[in-house]
């Protein structure tokens, strides 16, 4: 049946993170350091609103664009955290998760042909969703010696008739980078001179550690995040992608968000109607509460994200790994030519040899070669094990 596969997605490679991970699978003692997911447990005030949910009979569907209650929710949060205004009412739509949200707006947007615009280093889905919707990714390198930071002059480098929009990830997996505001004002500029849409990926958002609280008293509340969201003058420019997986540690609730232009969003509702229906009904009701009543568990959790960050890149760059101060998420991209071996050949070394998981950084776009990337999304413990491993590793090949 091979030949009765589509050209397209028969083409698409399969994801280098998971075919990494079929390997970590079938190893014992493996301290990983490669998968993308918090290691806390969704806080319980949290689940429980899911539980609630389930006891009063909330098992049937919702509203296309999600529930009145969750997207009321999603506005007020978004203007509490980041000063970005929207309208529950036609403004915003409920997915399954932001991959969904990603994959609607570009469907939405991109006639055949057209030119999408993406960074790499990047989320290992977003040539490949560009892809299925038959229009053309292109790729905008950032560098190490930029800090990974996305600029307007290596976009204006890449920018045609044909591009439509542009995609990024800041804070960004798999480097860490963030964006200053200033920053993205530029990008939005460009963007409007262009007239390009802007698709902001910023399912790590609250976790960006150069964002101070603005007072002690309620630790995690007094935060005003950068957001693309946040330029009014570009509303109309600006599709914002998000998610509760990263900042509750709700990954398997399978929950996001799209917000935008009233057109673009009933665009992409239509693809979700016919697709998904709606997002999962209990997952709603537990977003509602993450929202209104979860800043202190983000506040908590990303503390000790910094926590881990603090203690293992001084660590690693006395080993030798020249390895940034990530601004953002819960990943270190960490440079590796230093050893001799390739991207993929330190991994597999890493992980066959001395049991410690991380991913290549290829499986992030030809940009990441030389580099891997490793999550601080686990225990201190756990990652001063690994941190030995790793010594161990470098002296046997010195």
């Amino acid at each position: 049946m091979r030949d009765r596969v589509a050209e397209h997605v028969a083409a698409l490679p399969k994801s280098g993170i998971r075919k990494f991970f079929d390997i970590v699978a079938q190893s014992k003692d493996i301290v990983s350091l490669g998968v993308g997911e918090p290691d806390f447990d969704t806080p319980w005030h949290i689940s429980r609103a899911a539980v609630t949910c389930l006891e009063n009979g909330g098992t049937h569907y919702t509203s296309n664009l999600g529930t009145p209650e969750l997207r009321q929710a999603i506005c007020r949060y978004l203007d509490r955290r980041f000063c970005a205004k929207f309208d529950w009412k036609c403004e915003v739509l409920a997915t399954v998760g932001v991959s969904e949200a990603i994959d609607l707006a570009i469907r939405a947007i991109c006639s055949p042909g057209d030119e999408v615009l993406y960074h790499e280093p990047c989320f290992v889905s977003y040539a490949p969703t560009i892809r299925l919707a038959h229009a053309v990714p292109v790729c905008v390198e950032t560098r190490v010696e930029d800090e990974f930071r996305l600029t307007v002059d290596e976009i204006e480098k890449k920018v045609t008739p044909k591009t439509k929009a542009v995609l990024l990830n800041f804070p960004c997996n798999p480097t860490g980078a963030t964006l200053s505001r200033d920053d993205m004002a530029a990008i939005l500029d460009f963007c409007e001179r262009h007239d390009i849409i802007l698709l902001a990926d910023e399912v790590y958002s609250e976790l960006n550690y150069e964002v101070e609280d603005e007072t002690d008293e309620t630790p995690g509340t007094n935060r005003t995040l950068p957001s693309f969201a946040a330029f009014p003058e570009y509303r109309e420019r600006v599709i914002l992608l998000n998610g509760f997986s990263k900042s509750w540690a709700m990954t398997g609730y399978r929950l996001g968000y799209a917000c935008g232009p009233t057109d673009v969003i009933d665009a992409m509702m239509k693809i979700h109607q016919y697709g998904i229906m709606s997002a999962p009904t209990l997952a709603q009701a537990a977003g509602v509460e993450a929202m209104d009543f979860g800043d202190k568990d983000v506040d908590r959790m990303r503390r000790e994200y910094k926590k881990r960050r603090d203690w293992l890149v001084p660590v690693l760059n006395e080993m030798g790994l020249k390895t940034l101060m990530p601004k953002g998420a819960f990943y270190l991209f960490v440079d590796v030519r230093s050893t001799g071996l390739s991207d993929e050949e330190f991994a597999l070394k890493l992980l066959k040899e001395f049991g410690v998981a991380c991913v290549p950084g290829t499986a992030f776009g030809a940009c990441g070669a030389g580099f891997v990337r490793m999550s601080y999304a686990t225990s201190l413990d756990k990652i001063k094990l690994a941190a030995s491993r790793i010594a161990k590793m470098l002296k046997s090949i010195s």
